[in-house]
Order: C-alpha cells, then structure tokens, then sequence
C-alpha cells in the first residue's frame, strides 16, 4: 500500500505523562489559551508565544481590547513591525494603560499571523489566542465543508469543540445556524467576540459548556474538531483525540448528518465503515481529513478533493494494487490528499500508466497525460544513485537551479546541496527514489501545458 508523501525543495547556486484516554470528557481545542501569555518576550520575533504584558485576566484583556480605546490601539497597530515592538510601547504607554497596550501588542501579533488563514479583510477585525490561531481551520477549507453540508440540505449544526468559531463563521456565512460550544471560556468568549465582529452573531450562539452534555437533538448536523494537540505536541491515536474519535463517531451516529474533522495521518483501518472518508489539500498542502456521516454522503468510499480548484476524486471503495513497470518518457506526482485517500491507482489507471516501485507514489507512462490531480514531468535521463555521476550531469546540462523530489530515499535536501555546484542559466528537477527497489535518480523538467 502506498503511503509516503516525500518531500521537495528548491536548491540554487550559491550566491542565489498519565495515559490521555482517562480523560475523555476534554471539549476545548487543546489547552487553555492565555489571551496575552505571559514572561519574558523577544519582541523581534512576531511568532514568539509570549508577551511581556504580564495580563493576569485574559478575559478582562479581551473585554479592553473590544473598548472604543482598545478598538483604536488595534486599528493604529494594524501594520506595526514587531522588531520595533520596545519603541512602540513606550510611544503608546504614554497615552494609554499599560495593561491595554501589552494586550493591544499581542493581539497585533496574532492578528498578523492569522492573515495567512482568514484573510487580511477578517483577520484584522477578529480576535485570537496562540493556539487559536495554530488550530483553527483555514478558512478556504472550512468555506468548502460548509458548502458540502449546504448543499445536503443542513440549515442548523452543532458545532462541538468550535475553537475560536472559524467553522461556525464558515457555516453561517453558508446560511445555515450555528451552536457553537467549547468548554475553555476564554476560547468561547473569543468565539462570541469573533461572531459579533463579523455581523454573525444573529446566526452563531456560543455556548460554554461541555461538549458531552450538549443535546444535539434538535440539530441538522454535528460537526466535531477534537484537540489533536497534548502537551507533547500532535496526537496521533485517535482515541486519544480530546474527545475520543469513539465517541464523536457515537455523537455522529446520532445525527441526521456529521462531520467529524481528523489529522490526515489517520490510519484507513480507523475510518469507520459508516464514514465517507476525504482528504483535502489547499495549495498543494494537506491540510486535513474529514469524515461525513448520514445521508447525502457515500459511506465506506474514499475521496480527495484539491483547492482552491475545488477538483474531486472518489473511489466506492479501495483499489487493487495498480501494476509496477519501468519508466517512460512522463512521471507524475499525485497530490497529497490522492496519496492519503489511497487513490494513486485510479490515477495510474486514467493515465494507462504504471508505478516505478510498488512502495512509491509516482506514476509513469509513455505517453502525456494531463490531470489536476497529478504534477507532470518530462523525465530525460535515468541514473543509479550516484552523487558524482549526478553533478557531472548538472554541470553538463549548465544547471544552475535544481528542484529536488524525495520519495523513498535516505538523502536530504540539504545533503545533495553541500555536493552540488550549481552552476548555468538552466534548471532541472532530480527525484531521489525507488525503482523496482534500487535507489534511483531521475532528472527532468516540469510539463508545462502549451498557451493557445
């Protein structure tokens, strides 16, 4: 079965504790959140998890920071460079609380951060905490699942575990009504604020409760972000999720319809039968899995889905292993989510192609095959896994900018980088990898398609 997803980079020329499953009634997105975390700060670094404000009432921070006087810190603070951090406190300090700018500062920072995920235009009207920015959905990815739940007719949803209300901001932008719940109340006070600052807060209730005392009875749909995050950093088991993956299968199971969002690493043997499992990349990055439950949805069928092109590729079920051969003229590489959604044999079977290795995610063929799902190369040379015979080449061919690919392979970027000297005006990319088990590098150039 192939599960590896590799890696790449762009390389040029020189001058360029107690077990977690004891405690399965966690509803919040991780740990409690410090609004403006406190301790020691170097000011210079804009992702550093602390701030020098020393805010012992986070709740009481975020209530300044909605003021007429906090508002306008923010505002005035919206394109401050936070290397610059130490003189523009002791600017702002001279006119206002001490206490108000340390927290204005901070949520600067992290408002700053958060415009990767939500967008210029909300992020800086938002309100966040540390971990509500690391955890919460991507808002192209949670704009497409509300879109999948409107699309089956869902016009309410329990949102369990709702974070700092990304998802819920999504669902009510769909239409549709939201009970937002989360047990850390600072996390569901960000929640309300973020609801009101966007003009949801007619369509999103917050709720500060525990998610497993929540009747979802009257509901559409159940919607579910266990905390995949410990104090030792990502959770892998499910059942150590926070909740349990068991018991927000059970909570799904009772709904009419459900979503449940899960790390994309979740073994296929986990999914439950009654789920339609999806893998969903943005950008060419997997972001996550989701399992959908109920009507409308194809439980036991696997399916990638690709944005912002919003491409998707399903199978009822798994495929038979897809046939092994030797290289042609085109290699492709699935994306991510085809990868995890075990769907790289449908691909081989479109492209009328094979696999270099039966352990490896890269398909070849003899012929062109255009696809959204798959980058393609023009491999034109095959070489035993060799460093000198390899800069030889690139030296021959004049390359002077090279993109290596890794799959199945020992060697790091950075390794073939120390052993190169790329020199010329040309550009190659170099997978490192497998064929029919024996290290291998291949070297060729991105298919463009042609411009009519």
């Amino acid at each position: 079965m192939i599960s590896d997803i590799g890696s790449s980079r762009t390389i040029t020329r020189p001058d360029t504790a107690a077990d977690p499953r004891a405690v399965p009634r966690l509803a919040h997105n991780g740990p409690v959140n410090a609004f403006a975390p406190t301790g020691p700060t170097d000011p210079r670094d804009p992702s550093s998890p602390s701030d020098p404000s020393g805010a012992a009432d986070p709740l009481a921070a975020l209530t300044a920071l909605r003021t007429p006087e906090g508002a306008a810190l923010l505002t005035e603070l919206r394109s401050y460079d936070p290397a610059q951090e130490l003189a523009t406190a002791t600017r702002l300090r001279r006119s206002h609380p001490a206490a108000l700018v340390s927290a204005a500062l901070g949520q600067a920072r992290l408002r700053q951060r958060a415009v990767a995920k939500f967008g210029a235009e909300d992020a800086y009207r938002m309100f966040f905490t540390p971990n509500g920015v690391e955890q919460a959905t991507r808002t192209s990815v949670a704009t497409y699942r509300a879109g999948r739940f409107a699309a089956v007719g869902v016009r309410s949803v329990a949102d369990l575990c709702c974070g700092i209300g990304g998802d819920a901001i999504a669902l009510a932008r769909a239409g549709i009504s939201v009970l937002a719940v989360d047990r850390d109340p600072l996390t569901a006070e960000v929640a309300r604020a973020n609801a009101a600052a966007l003009g949801l807060d007619t369509l999103i209730e917050v709720r500060c409760a525990d998610v497993t005392e929540i009747d979802t009875a009257a509901y559409d749909a159940v919607f579910v972000d266990p905390a995949r995050r410990g104090g030792r950093g990502r959770i892998f088991d499910p059942e150590a999720y926070s909740p349990p993956l068991s018991w927000a299968t059970g909570a799904a199971l009772k709904a009419p319809r459900a979503a449940l969002k899960i790390a994309p690493g979740i073994p296929h043997e986990a999914v439950p039968a009654q789920a339609e499992a999806e893998w969903i990349s943005d950008g060419g990055d997997v972001k996550e899995a989701v399992l959908w439950f109920g009507e409308g949805f194809a439980a036991g069928s696997y399916r990638a889905t690709l944005l912002p092109a919003g491409a998707t590729l399903s199978a009822p079920a798994a495929l038979p292993a897809p046939p092994v051969g030797p290289v042609g003229r085109y290699l492709y590489e699935p994306d991510g989510a085809v990868i995890r959604a075990h769907l790289v044999a449908d691909i081989v079977e479109r492209s009328g192609g094979r696999l270099i290795d039966e352990t490896i995610a890269y398909v070849t063929s003899d012929e062109p095959y255009d696809s959204p799902y798959t980058s393609a190369y023009e491999i034109t040379d095959r070489l035993p896994f060799n460093m000198k015979k390899l800069k030889a080449l690139l030296r021959e061919r004049k390359v002077g900018v090279l993109t290596v690919k890794k799959r199945g392979s020992a060697v790091e970027p950075e390794e073939l980088r120390r052993k190169m000297k790329l020199q010329g005006p040309n550009a190659a990319t170099v997978f490192l990898t497998r064929v029919a088990g024996a290290p291998t590098m291949l070297i060729g150039h991105p298919v463009r398609p042609e411009i009519p």
